[in-house]
C-alpha cells in the first residue's frame, strides 16, 4: 500500500479535538485488566461499532487517534502492549498493515477482522495515474477496497458478525450483546432508506472526489464516482487531467468536487476553479474531529447524503 495522502501532524491533530471520540478511550491506561470487556479497534468505524455494541460491558479503546490518518498508522509499543491486555481486537485487514501485523503477533484470544464478515469487492480504487502522475493504491492485498462502512447495508453485516464475536467472547453478556447488535442493524437499515430515497431521482449520478473511498456507496446507490487518484494533495492537476474532467462534468452534469477535512482542498479547488465547479465535503469518516459535520457516524453519514442530494440536483 502507497498513499501519499497528507497525515496531519501532531499538534494540529490535538487543535482538532483528540477527545472527539467520546464513544472510547484512547489512553493505553485504560486498557486491559478492567472488570470490563476490553476492546481495541484499530480505527473509528470499528471503535464505533465495538462501542455501540458492547454499550456498558465494553472498554472500548482505538489505535488511532481522531485527526489521525488511519491509512499510514505505525503502531507503537505502548500500543502493542494494549493489544497484548485486551480480551479482542476489532480491525479490518488490508486498510492498516502495521494494525494487521501487530495483531498477527499478538496472543490475544479473539481477533475480529471485519473484511471477513461481509464480501470485499474490487472498485479499482487506485493504482492508475494521469500523465505521469505516481499513482496509489489504498487496496488491500488482493486489491479489493476496503471502505466497506460507507454503505450501511455491508456496515451492518460486519456489525452482526462483531455481534457474534462479542457474544462468544464474553458469553456473560451475550444477551445484551445480541439486543444491542440488533438495535444498531435497525438503525443502518434506516440509514441505508434514507440513502436509498434521497438519491433515487438525481440529475446526476456522477460525482468527483479526491479520495476513492465511495465506491461501495456509489455502488449500493447507483451513483458513479470519479476519483482523482494519483494527484498528490499538494500538487497540481495536469492540464490534460483538468481537461478530462471539465469534459465529463459536461456530458455528465456534475457540479462539484469533493474533498475531505483531513487533507489539503488544494487539489479540489484548483480542479473546481479551472473547471468552474463548486466544492463540497464528503466525509469518508474515518475519524470524528471538531471539523467533521455530525458527532457520530451516523450524523456524518446524513451529512454526507445532504451534500450529495445537493451536488447532484436530488428532485
Amino acid at each position: 500500500m502507497n498513499v501519499r495522502r497528507r497525515l496531519i501532524p501532531a499538534a494540529a491533530a490535538a487543535s482538532l479535538g483528540l477527545g472527539a471520540l467520546t464513544a472510547c478511550s484512547s489512553d493505553s491506561a485504560a486498557t486491559g485488566n478492567t472488570d470490563k470487556f476490553d476492546v481495541v479497534a484499530s480505527f473509528y468505524p470499528m471503535a464505533f461499532l465495538a462501542q455501540q455494541i458492547g454499550g456498558d460491558h465494553a472498554n472500548v479503546t482505538s489505535l488511532t487517534e481522531p485527526g489521525q490518518e488511519p491509512h499510514d498508522l505505525e503502531i507503537s509499543t505502548k500500543q502493542r502492549a494494549q493489544l497484548e491486555e485486551a480480551d479482542a481486537a476489532l480491525y479490518l485487514k488490508g486498510l492498516q498493515p502495521a494494525v494487521d501485523e501487530a495483531v498477527g503477533q499478538t496472543g490475544i484470544k479473539t481477533k475480529i477482522d471485519a473484511a471477513t464478515l461481509t464480501h470485499l469487492e474490487d472498485h479499482g480504487t487506485g493504482g492508475h495515474s494521469h500523465d505521469g502522475e505516481e499513482g496509489h493504491s489504498e487496496e488491500d492485498e488482493h486489491g479489493r477496497d476496503p471502505h466497506v462502512w460507507l454503505d450501511p447495508v455491508k456496515y451492518a453485516e460486519i456489525a452482526q458478525g462483531v455481534g457474534k464475536a462479542f457474544e462468544k467472547a464474553d458469553p456473560d453478556h451475550a444477551a445484551d450483546y445480541k439486543k444491542n447488535t440488533e438495535a444498531l442493524v435497525t438503525k443502518l437499515k434506516g440509514l441505508d432508506g434514507d440513502f436509498e430515497n434521497g438519491l433515487k431521482n438525481t440529475k446526476t449520478k456522477v460525482f468527483f472526489t479526491n479520495h476513492a473511498a465511495f465506491g461501495y456507496l456509489a455502488e449500493r446507490y447507483g451513483l458513479t464516482q470519479e476519483a482523482i487518484s494519483g494527484v498528490d494533495p499538494d500538487s497540481e492537476p495536469s492540464g490534460a487531467r483538468v481537461r478530462e474532467l471539465q469534459q465529463e462534468a459536461k456530458a455528465d452534469g456534475v457540479t462539484t468536487v469533493f474533498y475531505e477535512t483531513l487533507v489539503s482542498d488544494k487539489t479540489a479547488k484548483t480542479l473546481a476553479r479551472d473547471a468552474n465547479l463548486k466544492t463540497d465535503v464528503l466525509d469518508p469518516i474515518e475519524g470524528i474531529t471538531d471539523t467533521s459535520r455530525g458527532d457520530d457516524y451516523f450524523q456524518v453519514m446524513e451529512a454526507n447524503l445532504k451534500a450529495l442530494q445537493t451536488a447532484l440536483g436530488a428532485k
